[in-house]
């Protein structure tokens, strides 16, 4: 008898464990196309998975980037694009088209876990906001006859905008014309346990705010009691603009009486690089604020009006997109370029694992003493090839070409490709020629790949380097996700058998 209770007790303890997990904050990534030369999806995944990106938000349901996130494990939050709103808007059958297309003919293997029907309608397309909450109910129903609606959840994206006299939170209250939109959604989101989607950009406070808002508080920079900003009707305390936003929404909520739905951030980010009329877009600010930001949420520090409660993120964006108009600021928001190279390192040491290149342990790629020449020659021009790396610096001039050697130009280029596949298995072989070392091979002028201060985890071609070892791997995390579910189902079965038979 008190064994069985024990039993039992164990066992709920689990199931709580596993659902707590469930609602730790977590960061992903928006993928943005605008690129002169972008990366094909396979490209894009392998990236993403080198640098431990476990939830990836796209602006549409691209058919190969789709299929290339299959069997990773990654959640994929996939976007209806704004010129596909009014149809989708106007027809259920037109919305039960789109979920059978871009949805239906993924899952399961693709692990989509949200749809965002249209970004910033309210805001950027006002005129199709008549029949976004029509847009948002009719692909609900396509899951709901597809029975995917209690795993796939439905929402919009909003732009902070959209919420007038922010601070105090507590004032906080959203515009009311759009009362007749804002009022319906949020039923839908509560009906339906979904979330409000907010994009969060406290670099555009910061600059419309002329020097009111001070630059350590839009970056999350510690500030000593005497600078916080206090909510005069609550007291609460705010040591930066982002939470203060969230509380924000928080409030704007609770001003039409809902008080229950979560929040998800689905862009935030500060660019590294803007015009004459941007100072405050620079490197250092954006690595500030990236750095401190994923700190923020993945401690799941939460806000001052719900301290604890995890404020899931999503970074804007994975690449610079330099084919985008407007100022210079807005080609450059990107953690990497278009060849997978980091903006700037993030200052993530001890943070976990997502985008957290620190520089331990770090490894490089280099040419065989005494290798046969004719070897590292055919390697050399396959790597400069089929391989896909940049060897520009070893032509006459640049930092690389000397030493004019063989040897010297083949370990530049295998270390380049080794880095660019993520210091992958049986990438670094070359049919014997290379080999591994965590010696430095840099100097001079000439930087190597993996010598950066990072730990060079990206990758940026789809060629598997000639091996006479390599093999292919699965996806561990995959099987772990798996195996959660698994088990937590199991704990489920055993909860209730227990019950019956105790009961």
């Amino acid at each position: 008898m008190d064994l069985l209770l024990l039993l039992l007790l164990s066992l709920l303890l689990v199931s709580f464990a596993y659902a707590a997990t469930d609602q730790d904050g977590f960061i992903g990534v928006n993928v943005g196309t605008a690129l002169s030369d972008m990366p094909s999806p396979t490209q894009v995944v392998a990236l993403l998975k080198a640098q431990q990106i476990r939830h990836v938000r796209l602006y549409d349901a691209d058919r190969a980037m789709l299929v290339a996130l299959a069997n990773t494990g990654i959640r994929v939050t996939v976007s209806v694009p704004n010129d596909q709103l009014l149809g989708i808007g106007q027809s259920n059958v037109t919305a039960a088209n789109w979920v059978s297309r871009n949805i239906l003919a993924h899952v399961p293997a693709t692990n989509i876990l949200s749809i965002s029907v249209g970004s910033e309608v309210l805001t950027t397309l006002p005129n199709a906001a008549p029949i976004l909450v029509s847009a948002v109910n009719f692909i609900h129903s396509a899951l709901v006859a597809s029975k995917l609606d209690s795993r796939i959840k439905v929402s919009t994206a909003h732009s902070s905008s959209i919420i007038l006299d922010s601070f105090p939170p507590s004032q906080a209250f959203f515009n009311r014309s759009w009362d007749p939109v804002m009022v319906p959604l949020l039923k839908f989101l509560q009906s339906t346990d979904s979330y409000l989607m907010l994009n969060v950009y406290p670099y555009y406070d910061y600059m419309k705010s002329n020097g009111a808002i001070p630059l350590d508080y839009a970056l999350f920079r510690p500030l000593p009691p005497n600078k916080e900003a206090v909510d005069s009707n609550t007291l609460l305390h705010y040591t930066n603009v982002f939470d203060a936003l969230i509380d924000a929404a928080y409030f704007a909520m609770s001003y039409l009486n809902f008080t229950n739905i979560p929040i998800i951030v689905t862009e935030s980010g500060w660019p590294s690089k803007g015009d004459s009329s941007e100072p405050e877009a620079i490197i250092d600010n954006a690595n500030t604020y990236n750095s401190n930001l994923i700190r923020h949420v993945l401690n799941n520090t939460g806000t001052p009006k719900h301290p604890g409660i995890a404020i899931s993120t999503y970074i804007y964006e994975l690449y610079n997109e330099d084919s985008s108009t407007g100022s210079e600021s807005e080609k450059n928001w990107g953690l990497f370029d278009a060849n997978g190279v980091p903006t700037y390192i993030l200052h993530l040491t001890g943070s976990g694992t997502v985008l957290a290149n620190d520089t331990t342990n770090q490894t490089y790629c280099v040419a065989r003493d005494n290798a046969d020449k004719k070897m590292l020659q055919a390697a050399l021009d396959w790597a400069c090839g089929p391989g896909k790396v940049d060897c520009s610096p070893l032509l006459q001039g640049k930092p690389c070409y000397e030493p004019d050697t063989v040897a010297a130009h083949a370990t530049y280029a295998f270390d380049a490709y080794y880095h660019r596949m993520a210091l992958g298995e049986g990438t670094c072989d070359f049919n014997g020629v290379a080999t591994v070392t965590t010696t430095d091979p840099s100097h001079g002028t000439c930087i190597f790949p993996g010598s950066r201060g990072r730990n060079d985890t990206f990758i940026n071609g789809t060629s598997l380097a000639p091996s006479s070892n390599s093999t292919p791997s699965g996806s561990s995390a995959q099987n772990l996700h798996n195996a959660d579910t698994s088990l937590s189902s199991l704990v489920i079965d055993v909860l209730l058998c227990t019950f019956l038979v105790f009961f």
